[in-house]
């Protein structure tokens, strides 16, 4: 299998940080990283422009994890609340995905991006459970969501009123 040296221009889960040198597959560096604008080739050739580059990808990485810190100190007390519809058992009639939690955080005045969410399966029932965002590739903050049913909150109120009568 022939292999291709290239320099890294983004985060790429798989392979490892923006600025790092690293060894792929020829195919997958020809047909997805290097038209995407994801990575660039490391030639000899070129090699002190890659130098020069993976050093401004370095200080930019540097700022953005300060910049992240500081946006998780920021959110740190940050909780969410959806109320959805719900069956008997707390079986929810839809479900809560990324895309709620990034719209909610939104309104919330936090611009996150749906693809930072870590949400492994979507929320089908009622309860608490915890989020991670991946603010940077260092920088996680865990978000506590509570999923309540519709009109939950009134229904104990409601149950105490007809036991007391």
């Amino acid at each position: 299998m022939a292999t291709t040296t290239i320099l890294l221009r983004e985060d790429i889960d798989t392979l490892g940080g923006r600025g790092e040198i690293v060894k792929v597959k020829a195919g997958y560096a020809r047909n997805y990283l290097l038209p995407q604008g994801l990575a660039t080739l490391a030639t000899k050739g070129n090699l002190k422009q890659i130098e020069q580059e993976r050093e401004a990808l370095l200080k930019k990485a540097a700022v953005e994890k300060a910049t992240a810190e500081a946006q998780k100190e920021q959110m740190g007390s940050i909780a969410l609340t959806f109320e959805r519809l719900a069956g008997e058992g707390g079986t929810l009639f839809g479900s809560v995905t990324s895309m709620d939690v990034a719209e909610a955080l939104q309104a919330k005045g936090y611009e996150i991006e749906r693809k930072r969410i870590s949400l492994k399966d979507a929320i089908k029932e009622t309860g608490e459970y915890t989020v991670k965002v991946k603010l940077h590739r260092e920088v996680t903050l865990e978000v506590p969501v509570t999923v309540k049913a519709e009109g939950a909150a009134d229904e104990p109120a409601a149950k105490e009123e007809a036991a007391a009568e």
